[in-house]
């Protein structure tokens, strides 16, 4: 009897390996979680989902045959931890209750398949030992579980699922947790609380407001600065200027030059941070002042230094980090959290057009606590940017909601 053992960073991505190695009919007899080491032991690692399987084992099959990923999460079962025990795995108590069938006719002989039920049953003999060992079991009920595999669909990460899925278990009610409608509202409750937004720009005509927007390269920083001055200037008729320090692109000073004369706005090129001083004072009169950054590397300490230089002689009243809702969830905290020196204030989200998911907001406000002011969701100019709603970025993150307004 041949018995594998796969590790993953995710329930999904084991039972991925499984199927590809041992097929669809392999049988999981086994999962926890592990903590893996470095440094010969001495640096705790990444936990691991680890899925003990078989193909030539005949207990019912956790891997049935299904084309959507979901699907094949709720047929694998929960995941969880051995110590102590999670509501969202037991495949020991599963194995419990497994029974045997009859070998195959092109199975080994006779003796050969003895000697692997009786391997077999002192594994389940194993398992149900520790099983009964554990302080029990507790299974969610199947509308939870339900829910708990939708949550990983969006891409959220399986440590949030958990959370989110055992602090509604415990505020509802047995009879409410059977509405699935209602349980799904209440998570999208406790999302909507922990997504900060700070609403748009405040500009007070005869006050100089002056906001920079930052960021790696490729979110659409030039574009979004277009956005905000077109609606500032023709719907709210805010005096607005631009500044841009993006010289770095050849073609990036030319295409914020080209939408500040279609808005007739003033605009002003620097290269130092001295000149950035002498353009802000030319623009003092303005109402609102919006900065243009080239992009930079999170991982580029000398530029972002040099970057912050910049905002300091500009005395900037608001940064803005600019991220893209394509990026990972740990590309975006990764980012946030090194932009985070030069005096973030608040972020602005784009391409939710082409985001397949948004399950990675949350992980992401969570870490920078930076409040949202915009999002948008194309290209066009002086549209496809709306000022951030924590209820419906909560229904986007859920997929609950399209991000196109209808």
């Amino acid at each position: 009897m041949e018995i594998r053992t796969y590790r993953a960073g995710s329930m999904h991505e084991a039972l991925a390996l499984v199927r590809r190695d041992l097929g669809p009919g392999a049988a999981v007899l086994h999962t926890r979680e592990v903590q893996t080491n470095r440094l010969f032991g001495l640096i705790p690692g990444r936990r691991q989902i680890e899925v003990t399987a078989s193909e030539g084992v005949l207990v019912p099959s956790r891997l049935p045959q299904q084309t959507s990923d979901t699907e094949r999460l709720r047929s694998a079962g929960p995941v969880g931890r051995p110590q102590p025990p999670s509501p969202y795995a037991d495949s020991q108590a599963a194995a419990c209750t497994a029974r045997v069938a009859a070998p195959r006719s092109d199975e080994p002989p006779a003796l050969a398949v003895e000697d692997q039920l009786s391997d077999l049953r002192a594994m389940l003999q194993e398992l149900c030992r520790q099983n009964r060992s554990s302080t029990g079991p507790r299974d969610l009920p199947d509308g939870l579980f339900r829910l708990f595999t939708d949550l990983i669909e969006v891409d959220l990460n399986e440590e949030i699922a958990r959370e989110l899925v055992e602090r509604v278990r415990r505020e509802m009610s047995d009879a409410e947790l059977d509405d699935s409608v209602l349980a799904r509202t209440r998570i999208a409750g406790m999302v909507e609380a922990e997504l900060p937004v700070a609403g748009p720009i405040a500009v007070t005509p005869g006050t100089r407001r002056l906001v920079a927007l930052v960021g790696p390269t490729g979110v659409g920083k030039t574009t979004t600065i277009a956005k905000l001055a077109a609606n500032f200037r023709l719907r709210e008729r805010r005096n607005v200027g631009l500044i841009t320090v993006d010289t770095y692109r050849i073609a990036a000073v030319e295409q914020l030059r080209t939408y500040a004369d279609i808005i007739d706005l003033p605009m002003e090129v620097v290269s130092s941070p001295r000149e950035m001083r002498e353009a802000a004072r030319r623009l003092e009169s303005l109402d609102l002042i919006l900065m243009d950054t080239a992009g930079r590397s999170p991982r580029d300490e000398i530029k972002i230094q040099e970057l912050r230089s910049f905002l300091n002689e500009a005395e900037a009243d608001e940064v803005l980090l600019v991220l893209s809702s394509v990026a990972g969830e740990r590309t975006l905290t990764h980012t946030a959290e090194r932009f985070a020196s030069v005096g973030t204030t608040g972020m602005i989200l784009t391409k939710l057009d082409e985001a397949t998911s948004l399950g990675n907001l949350l992980p992401l406000t969570r870490a920078s606590r930076l409040p949202i002011r915009y999002v948008t969701n194309g290209q066009s100019v002086p549209d496809d940017i709306e000022t951030a709603e924590a209820g419906r970025l909560a229904r986007l993150v859920l997929g609950m909601t399209s991000v196109f307004r209808t």
